[in-house]
């Protein structure tokens, strides 16, 4: 079967100059590869017809679907209608059923219809009008040459409305798509180049239809399988038994499989383990508690924090005793290792983990530059500190300690509460 691909254009010289960020486009994406659509190409463009009528011809050599966003609002700097109109040699004509509505949102509304606004019926003799139930501008659909060409507002919540009500389907109805079927598996503490490296052979064993795709971020690197066939069933075995292949080659990486992040992850493992944790932070100044209860339900197993980020703070409410710090400083393994197990007694907790450093960008020296972080965990049973060496901004570095931290508690955790 082959492969239907699309284009998408954005029109509007408030995203080249950066005042708006496109999310049309991402969207736009993910759902047309639900229904088997590939996006090879996507160009924003001014509000200049020379540029759209360029980006229209270069799109139909490229793509079988074009979906064009934004210029059909009422006022002079839109358009993308009179554009589209002698592009497809058409003339306007006006389209009562879109009259209707756009008077229907006017009157709901108590504002008088304008002519301006009435102007917004009119539409290319040719296109298939794209009811707009929630503005005023109408979608239209032309077909030219076993293409489909789609202009769409660029509002969002008008365009998703129209997409998911009658784009998305009649796309799917137009075009014979295949099956595309993605598994996503979330992978920490590795680094993209070395966990390429470890899955070259596997990764050039896999069949034709499946690809790889590496997407390194914060957390990690997210692994995605995508494969494409006609048959969804045997395509769904094919990518679970690549999927099993995979997690045996990285075991130890692996911490979640699908759209789960690290501080979720970590949260269903204190959960289903029936533990509870509590944090000790300085140099991350609660952004570490703040990963933890940003997932629902955390209050079942986060009791709390105390954010010690003067050495008096150490000392009175975490019990850090002066002459560790004395002989150690606050950014040491003996400081954090108590920071960590004295916040477990105090808060009454299974796991206590702790956090100190020089996120920067001053207070380092040569013995501990900018960047040098301890973190450890505390469990009753171990404690575990490890060393932090970062050359990043402050943010990243309390960024970075925060999610180095999660891994550790994924890494460290027992199986069960002591009964």
């Amino acid at each position: 079967m082959l492969a239907v691909n699309a284009e998408i254009i954005t029109i509007g010289d408030e995203i080249l100059y950066g005042q708006i960020v496109d999310t049309n486009s991402a969207w736009m994406g993910t759902e047309l590869a639900k229904i088997g659509i590939k996006v090879k190409q996507i160009t924003s463009i001014s509000d200049s017809a020379e540029h759209i009528v360029a980006a229209l011809d270069e799109a139909g050599k490229r793509a079988d679907i074009i979906l064009m966003t934004g210029g059909l609002g009422p006022t002079k700097d839109d358009l993308t209608k009179d554009v589209l109109t002698d592009y497809f040699h058409n003339m306007l004509k006006l389209h009562e059923p879109s009259l209707a509505d756009i008077a229907a949102i006017f009157e709901k509304r108590g504002i008088e219809l304008t002519e301006l606004n009435r102007q917004q019926a009119f539409l290319p003799e040719s296109c298939t009008p794209v009811r707009n139930v929630l503005g005023t501008a109408p979608g239209m659909w032309f077909e030219q040459n076993g293409k489909v060409y789609v202009s769409m507002p660029g509002v969002p919540f008008e365009m998703k409305r129209m997409m998911t009500d009658i784009v998305l389907p009649n796309l799917k109805a137009h075009f014979k798509t295949p099956e595309i079927i993605h598994k996503v598996i979330q992978t920490t503490g590795i680094a993209e180049s070395i966990l390429a490296d470890r899955l070259e052979d596997w990764e050039l064993a896999l069949p034709p239809h499946i690809k790889l795709a590496y997407l390194p971020h914060l957390t990690g690197v997210r692994l995605r399988l995508t494969g494409s066939g006609d048959n969804a069933t045997i395509l769904e075995q094919e990518l679970q038994t690549e999927v099993e292949k995979l997690s045996q080659l990285i075991p130890n990486y692996i911490f979640a499989y699908g759209e789960v992040s690290l501080e979720e992850a970590v949260g269903d493992m204190l959960k289903e383990r029936g533990l509870t944790i509590a944090t000790a932070e300085s140099c991350t100044g609660g952004y570490l508690a703040h990963k933890l209860t940003s997932i629902a339900g955390s209050s079942a197993y986060f009791m709390g924090s105390i954010v010690a980020y003067s050495n008096e703070v150490k000392m009175q409410l975490l019990g850090v005793k002066p002459e560790t710090l004395q002989q150690h400083g606050a950014v040491s393994e003996a400081t954090v290792r108590e920071m960590a197990e004295n916040v477990r007694r105090k808060l009454n907790t299974t796991i206590g983990v702790a956090t100190s450093g020089i996120a920067g960008p001053d207070g380092g020296t040569e013995e501990k530059p900018v960047g040098t972080i301890w973190i450890a965990y505390a469990d009753g049973e171990k404690t575990i500190a490890k060393q932090l060496n970062y050359n990043k901004t402050r943010l990243l570095n309390i960024e970075f300690t925060a999610l180095v931290a999660l891994n550790l508690i994924r890494q460290s955790l027992p199986a069960t509460v002591d009964e």
